[in-house]
């Protein structure tokens, strides 16, 4: 017998009371491919909208190794410490065989784990590109809603594709490692646009020299990138998740950026900019799951897919066949004949 669901209501009043079982069981609810908990996430999401938008939002990429869990960790605790409350969103990457994902993300941050005031939650990116799950937009928004001071989006690693955590974000932190042979390498330079903060980790003991030199790289790469706010100038900063050096002054950075970019208008129009961007992007997704799901459209695929397979067709042509039958109207299932 499966589990009874919990209601809408009981999940609204559990986010109000800020029970974190409540919140665990919405976000487990937006995750869902079910159609019929697609449409109670929606009217969650609707009925708990007007207490979302308050709190601060952190993206954190960077290469695998950089340290970027110790580094949230040891944020997540200082912001604690300040009397605040902090939400951990850890996209992990998923097998591309099986779709699996180890979620370890909770074995690497123990205190946050631990503490009543933090909330980790490890999902799996299921393939999505941009290094985020594509519902994290909507855990985010429900973690507001819970009344978290902090809601941190730790993406799967670094590369062109993970700007996308730039569109559900106010700041975005990219992490980097001293002494790994050419700083720049491999940080491409459509991430380095769109960075508000480079935190060079493991900035202590024998790294700190190499630290020192690849910050001023940085720092460098990032005085000839097209600024992304107006009212701010990114910069690059020493850190260590591991002894807690510059932890402090990370975080006054990222209340500064925030405060700079919402006193010049910057956060409000970045917003918009970013509900639009999810808007047309569930859009995408929709229009294709539904073109997926068509029958007259699964049984003319294999033979377009042969066809571009074997260069007898375009595939820009096989395409406008494809999208030529979802025009037309979706075909009733074929009818069993009864033998009498």
């Amino acid at each position: 017998m499966a589990p009874r669901r919990p209601s809408l209501e009981a999940l609204e009043r559990g986010l109000n009371e800020r029970d974190r079982g409540a919140l665990a069981r919405a976000i487990t609810l937006v995750e869902s491919v079910r159609c019929d908990d697609q449409r109670l996430s929606e009217e969650l999401l609707m009925r708990v909208g007007p207490r979302t938008g308050r709190a601060r939002r952190l993206g954190v990429s960077g290469p695998p190794g950089v340290g970027k869990s110790t580094l949230i960790e040891a944020l997540g605790a200082h912001v604690i410490d300040l009397g605040l409350t902090v939400a951990v969103l850890a996209i992990d990457p998923s097998s591309a065989m099986i779709g699996g994902s180890i979620l370890g993300d909770k074995m690497r941050m123990p205190r946050l784990t631990a503490d009543p005031r933090a909330y980790v939650r490890p999902t799996p990116a299921g393939g999505e590109l941009g290094g985020v799950a594509r519902k994290t937009r909507d855990a985010l928004l429900l973690c507001e809603a819970f009344g978290v001071d902090l809601v941190i989006v730790e993406t799967v690693g670094v590369g062109q594709s993970e700007t996308a955590v730039g569109d559900m974000v106010d700041t975005f932190l990219l992490l980097a490692l001293g002494g790994a042979g050419d700083e720049l390498q491999g940080i491409k330079r459509g991430i380095m646009e769109r960075v508000d903060l480079v935190a060079v980790n493991k900035a202590d003991g024998d790294g700190l020299p190499a630290a020192r030199r690849a910050a001023r790289d940085l720092m460098g790469a990032l005085r000839v990138m097209r600024r992304r706010f107006s009212a701010w100038e990114p910069g690059a900063l020493l850190v260590s998740g591991q002894t807690g050096h510059g932890v402090p002054e990370l975080w006054s950075a990222v209340v500064a950026h925030r405060d700079a970019i919402e006193t010049s208008g910057e956060l409000a129009q970045l917003r918009r900019a970013q509900a639009h961007r999810a808007l047309w992007s569930d859009v995408e997704h929709r229009v294709l799951t539904e073109l997926r799901a068509r029958r007259d459209v699964a049984e003319r695929l294999h033979e377009l897919e042969s066809k571009v397979d074997a260069g007898e067709l375009p595939a820009s042509v096989a395409a406008r066949s494809l999208l030529d039958l979802f025009r037309l109207p979706n075909p009733p299932p074929a009818q069993r004949t009864e033998v009498s």
